[in-house]
């Protein structure tokens, strides 16, 4: 039956019932669509191609009898975003795994397993706990003290799946589990593919403190605090930025964060909040950085921060993409399928040529 890929796949657009009426030229009513999502009929070969047309997925994907589900969903997101925006996240990121899963499937051996860290340092009963954390959460992992070039490779090898959407302005990303009968849970972060670089690496790095840390009897107002916590610490490992800046200044100025920023790839808003944390600049000139900071209006999510980097889009699943393609694994034009672009588009990208 059709019913729940039906409701996902049109919840992913943000279509109501009658909009997909709409969308199929009302060649069946909203009535009918809903009884199909509840498995009540069965639409026949035509209008099954219609929807999926309009739906822009397969025939076969509304009739795949896979079984796979979402659990732990947790957004950053801001207060006012809607109920129907997160319904339309969150079957667009089961859209987008599914695909991802789908093609790891073909290429034996390329999984890369999740393995949750475990261990005293990662139970968190105060914010401050995660400070250590990080710090015992860069040395498990060998990373040394040295700035993170990607998150999301980083993620992605350690056995996270890292997904990239259009996400409405207002959310910044969501951690969740996929979970299928018989197999283990896979870990997801999702991130806003519109967002600058430095504001995704921080939302990965936030969403991986949601998988790793162990918080105990937190509010969630703490947890989030928390989060923040740890992020700014593996992104900004103290040691290093100690040996940077010093252990303690009674100046800092916007010119010499901008350098820094290069280096960690953070913004330069979350390195002042990370010299404040590791009390290299007092209380008073952490006041007046953030004075200039606001200011210049980069205080805000939507900034145009100096130096704003490039988003930092995940490549595993499209670099699978190409080598099952190269190996007859997959055809080309299921290979754009489940990249969701076209045959003509991933011509030009197995060429070299990037849009």
């Amino acid at each position: 039956m059709i019913g729940n890929r039906l409701k996902r796949a049109r919840e992913a657009l943000g279509f109501s019932l009658r909009e997909l009426e709409a969308a199929i030229q009302a060649q069946v009513s909203a009535q009918a669509i809903g009884k199909y999502e509840r498995d009540e009929m069965m639409p026949s070969s035509t209008i099954l191609l219609a929807l999926a047309k309009a739906l822009q997925v397969s025939p076969e994907y509304l009739l795949s009898t896979r079984e796979i589900e979402l659990s732990g969903i947790d957004f950053r997101k801001a207060p006012h975003t809607g109920a129907k925006e997160i319904r339309a996240v969150e079957a667009s990121v089961l859209d987008q795994v599914e695909r991802y899963l789908a093609l790891e499937e073909l290429l034996p051996g390329v999984e890369q397993r999740w393995n949750a860290p475990s261990g005293q340092a990662f139970a968190i009963d105060h914010i401050e706990d995660a400070e250590p954390a990080a710090d015992a959460l860069r040395r498990l992992w060998k990373l040394g003290i040295d700035p993170i070039p990607s998150m999301a490779e980083l993620l992605e090898d350690k056995g996270v799946k890292v997904i990239a959407l259009d996400l409405p302005e207002n959310v910044s990303g969501s951690k969740a589990f996929v979970q299928r009968p018989g197999r283990r849970d896979v870990p997801v972060i999702v991130v806003n593919k519109t967002h600058s670089g430095e504001r995704q690496r921080f939302t990965l790095a936030h969403e991986l403190a949601h998988l790793v840390l162990r918080l105990n009897g937190l509010s969630d107002a703490e947890q989030e605090k928390a989060a923040d916590r740890f992020a700014g610490a593996f992104l900004m490992a103290q040691d290093m930025v100690l040996r940077l800046l010093g252990a303690h200044r009674t100046s800092i100025s916007i010119g010499e964060l901008a350098e820094l920023k290069k280096l960690f790839k953070v913004s330069i808003a979350s390195l002042v909040v990370r010299c404040a944390q590791l009390e290299i600049i007092p209380k008073a000139v952490y006041a007046r950085l953030w004075s200039q900071i606001k200011d210049l209006g980069w205080n805000v999510r939507t900034a145009n921060e100096l130096g704003m980097l490039k988003p930092e889009i995940p490549q595993r699943m499209e670099r699978l993409c190409f080598r099952a393609v190269a190996e007859g694994a997959v055809s080309e034009a299921r290979a754009a399928e489940l990249l969701s672009i076209s045959v003509r588009e991933l011509d030009r990208r197995l060429m070299g040529q990037m849009s």
